[in-house]
C-alpha cells in the first residue's frame, strides 16, 4: 500500500561457532599436509569492528586469544568481557601517545616496528605484570602503504628489544601484499621464516612465533611454519559498515 514504509533490513549475526569450527579444520588439514602437528598453530581471532557480543560467542565457543588493531574498541571488548579469561593481543599500528595504554592492557604487540616504540611500552608496562610478549612487524613485500621494519633492520631492532627487561621478544609479524595465487603467497612467509631463522643464528636463540596467514592465506602460512594466524573475516564474517551520520542542517 503507498505510504506504508517498508520492514527493516535485519542483518543475520554469522554463526561464530561455526566459523570457528570451519576455520580449526583448515588448520588442522593444512598442517597436516605438511607434516606439522596441528596444536602447533595457534588460532588469533581477529574481531575489528565486530561487537562484544561477538567475542563473547567465539569464547563460548572455545576461544581464547583475542587479536585487536584499534585501542579505544578494543578497551571497550576487554570492559565488556572481563569476566572472561581471554589473551589480549594488539596487532595493530601504534601512535606513540598510544603505547602506554597498550602496555598496560595488552598481554602481546605483534607490531613493533622502530626502537623508540621499544622504548615506551617497556618504560610503560607495569612492573606487576608479567614482561609485554612482542613480534616486530615487518615489511617483507616493501609496500610503501604498509608499516613495518626493513627486512635488513629487522636484527639491529631486535637488538634493541632483547635489552629491555619489560618486553620479552618472541618472534617477527607479517602482513604480506595480496596475492591470489598459492604458491605465489608462500614467498612472502618463506621470506620472513629465513628472516627469524637469521636472527636466531645472531643469537636470539629463544624466538619461536611466526605470526602470519589470515582468512585467505593461512594454508601457506601454515606450509611455511606459521605458529599463530589471525583470522576474522572466516569467523566473524565481514565487518559491519559503520553508520554515516546524517547531514547536518
Amino acid at each position: 500500500m503507498p505510504g506504508t514504509p517498508e520492514p527493516p533490513v535485519v542483518n543475520e549475526a554469522p554463526d561464530v561457532a561455526a566459523g570457528l569450527r570451519a576455520v580449526r579444520a583448515r588448520i588442522e588439514r593444512a598442517a597436516r599436509a605438511c607434516g606439522r602437528a596441528p596444536e602447533s598453530v595457534a588460532l588469533l581471532a581477529v574481531a575489528k569492528g565486530h561487537p562484544p557480543a561477538a567475542l563473547a560467542a567465539a569464547h563460548a565457543a572455545g576461544q581464547r586469544r583475542f587479536g585487536e588493531s584499534y585501542l579505544q574498541e578494543a578497551l571497550a571488548k576487554r570492559e565488556a568481557l572481563s569476566g572472561l579469561e581471554a589473551e589480549w593481543h594488539f596487532i595493530g599500528p601504534i601512535q606513540s601517545n598510544k603505547a602506554k595504554r597498550i602496555a598496560a592492557h595488552f598481554d602481546w604487540v605483534h607490531s613493533l616496528d622502530r626502537p623508540e616504540l621499544a622504548e615506551r611500552l617497556h618504560r610503560h608496562r607495569p612492573e606487576a605484570l608479567a614482561p609485554l610478549e612482542v613480534c616486530i612487524q615487518v615489511n617483507v613485500s616493501g609496500e610503501a602503504s604498509k608499516r613495518g621494519v626493513a627486512p635488513e633492520k629487522a636484527a639491529a631492532l631486535a637488538e634493541v628489544v632483547a635489552g629491555l627487561s619489560r618486553l620479552r621478544l618472541r618472534g617477527l609479524m607479517a602482513i604480506p601484499a595480496p596475492e591470489r595465487d598459492p604458491r605465489r603467497q608462500r614467498i612472502p612467509f618463506a621470506a620472513l621464516r629465513a628472516l627469524l631463522e637469521d636472527l636466531r643464528t645472531r643469537g636470539h636463540t629463544g624466538l619461536d612465533t611466526l605470526s602470519m596467514g589470515m582468512s585467505a592465506d593461512l594454508e601457506a602460512a601454515v606450509a611455511e611454519g606459521a605458529t599463530i594466524v589471525r583470522v576474522g573475516t572466516a569467523i566473524f564474517g565481514p565487518r559491519p559498515l559503520r553508520r554515516r551520520a546524517p547531514p547536518s542542517g
